[in-house]
């Protein structure tokens, strides 16, 4: 009889770990196709993923080859691409108040802004997602969402293309950013703060790179490249207040 039990405790285990591993496997699918028919509803533009991979067991997932297309009638064909997006997390702290992520790795991230400085692709399609999320309700209501903590968080192979009406085009290469500790000595950061804090260093540490390289195209418009920067930058922060508003900030 102790045998048959053991037995069939280890046939319960071998089923649970099978089924935590065809999850796994059939996540990443999932996944993929809820970014692709959630994301066009949200910013009202295309999003296209080539892949999402997901491994429960170690709390990894890769997306690779994310696009963001550009509203109807601007001529370049996407506003944001990615190469590849890796977050490795604590498994446990899933299902805590604290969601601790050890490290997110962005690869070749490209931006496209295109138009003026006050009407552009980014802040046009900032407005899509800020009109859609006063409309939707948080996913919990009255229940506050996660607090973040990021140990390790890393952009790499950054780059702007600029199409500058009345100025010109212009592609920039960033500086890589490394972030560390984020939310770590706290009770962690909402998702608004955690984006606020990560497009902050971005700003500050890109800013002199951009305004110099747009001086060759004539010292009258260095002082419009700096605009620019601030605007793009205000563009994001209106995309993560509408994301805030679905999250639950």
């Amino acid at each position: 009889m102790k045998k048959l039990i053991l037995i069939a405790v280890i046939a319960l285990a071998v089923l649970f770990i099978v089924i935590v591993i065809a999850i796994g496997l059939n996540l990443g699918p999932i996944i993929k196709i809820g970014m692709e028919e959630i994301g066009p509803k949200v910013a009202q533009v295309s999003v296209k993923v080539d892949a999402v991979d997901v491994v429960l067991l170690t709390g990894s997932a890769t997306v690779k080859g994310l696009i963001i297309g550009n509203p109807q009638g601007y001529s370049t064909t996407q506003a944001v691409s990615v190469g590849r997006i890796a977050v490795t997390l604590d498994p446990l702290s899933v299902t805590t108040n604290k969601i601790v992520v050890r490290s997110i790795h962005v690869e070749s991230p490209e931006i496209t802004y295109e138009g003026g400085l006050g009407n552009n692709n980014l802040t046009k399609i900032a407005d899509n997602v800020n009109s859609v999320s006063k409309n939707m309700a948080p996913a919990s209501p009255g229940k506050p969402a996660p607090k973040i903590e990021v140990d390790d968080f890393l952009i790499t192979g950054s780059k702007v293309h600029f199409y500058l009406s009345g100025v010109g085009n212009k592609d920039i290469s960033l500086p890589d950013i490394h972030l560390t500790d984020l939310g770590k000595d706290s009770n962690g950061l909402t998702p608004a703060e955690l984006t606020s804090a990560v497009m902050g260093a971005i700003s500050t540490d890109t800013v002199s790179t951009v305004t110099s390289t747009i001086t060759a195209l004539g010292e009258s418009v260095k002082s419009l490249g700096q605009s620019a920067v601030k605007t793009m930058g205000a563009s994001v922060g209106k995309i993560t207040s509408g994301l805030g508003g679905l999250l639950g900030k």
